[in-house]
């Protein structure tokens, strides 16, 4: 730490976080989130992206939305660190994709860790648990962040781990849009806290703002960033066990009314399960086809169809 600054560098394993959940991430929200303390200072924005290099010879579609994304996610600071697509068969004929990046994410956060004091690793891959052990070792705070099929000895490694699907507005939300999450109307997620198994009721805590005091998760402390949602057992799916309720592995996605009952109170309603990180699939919603698609790698005109989207994503064009 430098004159009081915190020194910080982000680091994602961008196809990892795209297959696995991620999809559409805003770059800018991921960088807010990453400086939310008020000294940070982000030294290093380094992302590892894949690349079909002898398709950006034949096709000039492609070769201009991947161009534009790009340009877009430097547009926001990030340096951008192209990884060559390598295409396989399987054993049942699928095309499979595969641009590893963790040998040079892995080189890189080392050799610049030597300026750094945290580290934010946006990666599930369990691969890099050897690396956040020697970050440690070398004084380094560090942070992993990620969606799904996450490392669960990574995640306990990490000296914090946060659910992307948590971050206000980093990746959207299945309700509209245009309501902003955490408002009334607007559809969130969160975790459930606290469950009265013989009343069947509970609660549902929820991050309502990027916040340098996410320690404070008492929702009855004034500084805390978060806020809870009373949650009856009628609006949570009947696949899942509330026998493992409460549970801080299970993301509940849910609408965010107000309580008819207690003043400013929030009541969740149409909840559902996006993610657990137990192992276990009781109550998980079914992925889209093409999500599922994206976790295989498979196909390849996915790819085209998700650049033109994410690139809009990228940030807020407001």
């Amino acid at each position: 730490m430098s004159n009081g600054e915190l020194h910080i560098g982000v680091y994602v394993d961008a196809e990892n976080i795209r297959y696995n959940g991620g999809y559409s991430m805003r770059y800018d929200i991921l960088r807010r989130f990453a400086g939310r303390e008020g000294e940070a200072r982000l030294l290093r924005l380094n992302t590892y992206m894949a690349v079909d290099g002898e398709r950006m010879k034949r096709d000039r579609e492609y070769r201009e939305r991947i161009r534009g994304y790009q340009q877009a996610v430097r547009d926001l600071g990030w340096k951008i660190i192209e990884k060559p697509v390598r295409w396989f068969v399987d054993e049942e004929g699928n095309s499979m994709s595969k641009a590893n990046a963790d040998l040079d994410l892995a080189v890189d956060v080392m050799l610049q860790s030597e300026r750094l004091d945290q580290v934010l690793l946006v990666t599930g891959d369990g691969d890099f648990l050897q690396v956040v052990r020697a970050l440690q070792n070398k004084g380094c705070r560090v942070e992993v962040l990620a969606f799904r099929n996450v490392s669960r000895e990574l995640q306990h490694e990490a000296d914090a781990f946060y659910s992307g699907y948590l971050v206000p507005g980093l990746i959207p939300s299945r309700g509209d849009v245009r309501v902003p999450w955490g408002e009334m109307g607007s559809r969130i997620r969160g975790i459930c806290i606290r469950w009265e198994a013989d009343r069947g009721f509970g609660f549902i805590r929820f991050l309502t703002a990027i916040s340098a005091r996410l320690w404070v998760t008492d929702t009855r402390q004034e500084d805390s960033p978060y806020e809870s949602a009373f949650v009856h057992i009628s609006d949570l799916p009947r696949e899942l066990d509330t026998d493992d309720l409460p549970s801080r592995d299970i993301i509940l996605e849910f609408d965010l009314e107000s309580s008819e009952t207690e003043k400013g109170g929030f009541i969740a309603r149409r909840c559902t399960v996006v993610n657990r990180y137990d192992g276990r699939t009781g109550g998980l919603a079914k992925l889209p086809d093409r999500a599922v698609a994206m976790e295989r790698g498979e196909g390849t005109d996915l790819s085209l169809e998700g650049e033109a989207e994410e690139i809009e994503a990228v940030a807020d064009p407001s």
